[in-house]
């Protein structure tokens, strides 16, 4: 059985996890021992631990800690999970370089598993972009465009930079970012990547890239219709991690480079 840690217990995405550890015969062996989140408290029986730090204190262990919480609150549990050498599954986003930072300390002594979006499904367009682009980029304009949600509080998401960064991982020239086109006069550079952001109602998470060159457009696109997606692919990179040795993690580790 794997024990597990769920940081944001009481969250959307907490909530998810927990249902889909509950009902999917596919992760029968996983089990919530414990939560962190704002407040003390204990649901189902489970106890929810507001200070992860004080927790490390005691003999309570667990196999893995997966973390869908706020920036905010991702210091406390890397440093329980560094005290500890639990290994962590970080899918909280919009982090910071302070954060960051942290998670290169923790990766010293225990596994770190990070990715800006857990799916599957994105991270494997990452590596179809990463293909495509080198072929293509001193030809063909770059633009990404985003769609989420009017309650997706980060714009633009992301799986955008992500998407982003894998592409320019794989270029000869890196390019500039370019966040929208307002109160830009001058046509798009082959030395930019567009990123633009949508924002509206209930739409589903969805990621476009494009790569627009003379009379011809190539257009890879990710649609998530249920955040059940996000949650199975954080079980996998738990799965994966527990057992490494010390240091940093993702996708490409998951997925094969």
């Amino acid at each position: 059985m794997i024990r597990v840690i769920i940081s944001g217990f009481g969250g959307r995405m907490g909530v998810v996890l927990r249902s889909v550890i509950k009902d999917d015969p596919d992760f029968a062996d996983f089990e919530v021992v414990a939560g962190f989140d704002q407040w003390d408290v204990e649901e189902d029986g489970i106890p929810v631990f507001s200070a992860p730090e004080l927790l490390a204190e005691s003999e309570f262990r667990a196999d893995v800690v997966i973390d869908f919480s706020n920036y905010a609150f991702v210091g406390g549990v890397l440093r329980y999970c560094g005290m500890t050498k639990t290994p962590a599954v970080i899918a909280t986003t919009a982090l910071g370089e302070q954060e960051k930072a942290l998670i290169k300390e923790t990766a010293k002594h225990t596994a770190v598993f990070r990715s800006a979006n857990m799916s599957l499904g994105v991270n494997i367009v990452a590596k179809m972009s990463q293909l495509a682009a080198p072929a293509i980029e001193d030809g063909f304009n770059i633009e990404i465009v985003e769609t989420h949600h009017n309650k997706k509080k980060d714009a633009p998401s992301g799986t955008a930079i992500l998407l982003a960064d894998s592409i320019n991982d794989a270029l000869r020239e890196r390019k500039e970012y370019i966040y929208g086109r307002h109160g830009r006069e001058d046509a798009p550079d082959l030395s930019e990547i567009g990123i633009h952001a949508v924002r509206g109602g209930t739409i589903p998470g969805r990621h476009t890239v494009m790569f627009a060159g003379p009379d011809e457009v190539i257009e890879i696109t990710h649609t998530v219709y249920s955040s059940k997606v996000f949650a199975i692919g954080a079980l996998k990179a738990a799965a994966f991690v527990i057992g490494k040795p010390p240091g940093s993690y993702d996708m490409n580790s998951l997925l094969g480079k």
